[in-house]
């Protein structure tokens, strides 16, 4: 029997049109997208591309469904359920998900497995709010009764990356449909499909056609077009700080709210206090994990005088380790995978072999077979980790985000060097923090200019956590209550509970020949 394939050779956008009418076999004048996968160059998949016409239409049938009241006014209890079945429909896929993560993002499948696993607990956090977030009464004075709810925005757009394809739709995905919101999706045009399949297990799971459409296509066209609507109420971005910053003007100018995680340079402070084998381990994961591409990515190694020698013999043993076990993203003992594209690769290496500082391991692309498995490595944007130290911090390699499997390291005195340098850069996402003090763990944390700080662990997330950016890292936040309410606004109703013999002494403002103290407001 022929083993179903993990996905088609061909998308369209999955826009209420296309539900309708099924995949889109021909573009009819849209542009198309090969999908390959930077392990090998192989095209995976081909994506029409959404057009100026689809963009509308789909904000257009978005706003109808929204008005219509289908998810928006549903009852909570309805939407949380079809959140728990969509939740349970998602573990059953994540081992061929992961591979199709693979396939599109060269990214290890080990980290894939693992990623993918933790995304029902968003879609079941989101379900939970739903049938716990209760109305409130507000101590309105007088006899009025003044209650509280939290309704939703209406069609909201959401920008998705490459890096961490579905993970960061679900995050996004999860309290927008939960709040009723209609929802359209723009994900990277380097890795859209998983973020498709979703889309489409989101409608066998019961969410309403229309309610989450998925748009594919370029940021430069599809993505400003989407965001440029007037009709669309809430933007929600992962992008790097400059795409950023250009959205927000386009979002600040419709009035519409904003939710953006932009680009990071996070320190990991390691003090001498440290255990020296946890620190190495963590930072490793910190710096490396998903080829160094993630907004939170360990690239300002910061290490104590009194261990700096021992940590960094037991971090080069660390890295030299992953290197030689790089080889097949879909072999299960890789342990990096690739970058994801040669374009990006290209970027990396520039910017490495500048010839600032000085390189101790990696810096150049990797090529020849595998001594894991033999795996020809030339085929594909692989890129080791690298490691380089004496880089002023004025250079852009301490100040400018690499995106890859590049970290700096440097070495510090006191915990207040320690700290300054920390804060020494214009991000403010995430950073780690090494030591064994409490005390000096509580209070280096509080000062380090970051919104997600971890001691002695690094990158780990939780849907009730809130996750966001300090500085040029953005705006707004994830997860949580927070970002539950941030796709939700506040709706005051106020009653009259008076008797209607006392309204009308109360409240006839305009009363002939009345003495009567009236209340204003």
């Amino acid at each position: 029997m022929t083993a179903k394939p993990l996905f088609r050779p061909r998308y369209g956008p999955f826009a209420l049109h296309t539900v309708r009418d099924g995949p889109m076999p021909e573009a009819n004048g849209r542009e198309e997208i090969m999908v390959t996968n930077p392990a090998n160059g192989e095209h995976i998949s081909t994506i029409v591309s959404a057009s100026q016409e689809d963009v509308q239409s789909a904000v257009f049938s978005a706003h109808e469904i929204f008005q219509a009241g289908v998810w928006s006014r549903a009852p909570a209890s309805e939407r949380a359920m079809v959140l728990s079945n969509l939740a349970r429909d998602l573990e059953e896929r994540v081992p061929e998900l992961a591979k199709v993560e693979t396939a599109q993002t060269g990214r290890a499948v080990r980290e894939m497995k693992a990623q993918l696993g933790r995304l029902p607990e968003w879609l079941d956090y989101y379900a939970a709010v739903l049938r716990t977030h209760n109305a409130y009464v507000a101590p309105t004075q007088g006899q009025l009764l003044n209650y509280v709810q939290r309704i939703p925005l209406g069609v909201v757009a959401q920008i998705t990356p490459f890096n961490h394809p579905l993970l960061i739709a679900v995050k996004k995905i999860a309290p927008a449909l939960a709040a009723g919101n209609s929802v359209i999706v723009k994900p990277s045009e380097l890795a859209p499909i998983s973020v498709l399949e979703f889309a489409e297990m989101a409608i066998a799971a019961g969410v309403p056609a229309g309610v989450l459409q998925v748009l594919p296509g370029y940021g430069r066209t599809v993505g400003k077009s989407l965001v440029s609507d007037p009709a669309i109420r809430k933007v929600d971005i992962t992008a790097g700080t400059d795409t950023g910053r250009a959205i927000g003007q386009i979002v600040g100018g419709n009035l519409a709210h904003y939710t953006a995680e932009l680009g990071g340079k996070a320190p990991i402070v390691v003090f001498g206090d440290a255990d020296v084998e946890s620190a190495v381990n963590g930072a490793a994961f910190a710096c490396f994990v998903a080829s160094g591409q993630t907004c939170v990515s360990g690239t300002r190694l910061l290490v104590q005088d009194d261990i700096y020698d021992e940590f960094m013999d037991g971090f080069m043993r660390k890295v030299e380790s992953i290197t030689r076990r790089m080889g097949d993203p879909l072999n299960p003992k890789s342990t990096m995978g690739t970058i994801i594209s040669l374009r990006q690769l290209e970027r990396i290496q520039g910017m490495v072999q500048r010839g600032v500082g000085t390189v101790l391991a990696g810096g150049q692309r990797m090529t020849g077979p595998s001594p894991l498995d033999g795996y020809d490595l030339s085929q594909g944007a692989f890129f080791p980790p690298t490691v380089i130290t004496d880089v002023p911090t004025e250079d852009d390699l301490w100040r400018e985000e690499i995106f890859g499997p590049v970290v700096v390291v440097k070495r510090f005195s006191s915990e207040q060097e320690g700290i300054d340098l920390a804060n020494g850069c214009k991000y403010g996402l995430g950073a780690g923090v090494w030591t064994q003090d409490l005390s000096r763990a509580h209070r280096v944390s509080a000062r380090i200019e970051a919104g997600l700080v971890w001691v002695n662990a690094h990158h780990r997330n939780d849907p009730s956590s809130p996750w966001g950016g300090m500085k040029e890292s953005g705006i707004g936040r994830e997860n949580g209550l927070e970002a539950f309410e941030a796709y939700t606004q506040s709706k005051s109703t106020i009653v009259n509970i008076a008797s209607a013999e006392d309204t009308r002494k109360a409240q006839d403002w305009f009363a002939d020949e009345d003495d009567t103290e009236k209340r204003y407001g």
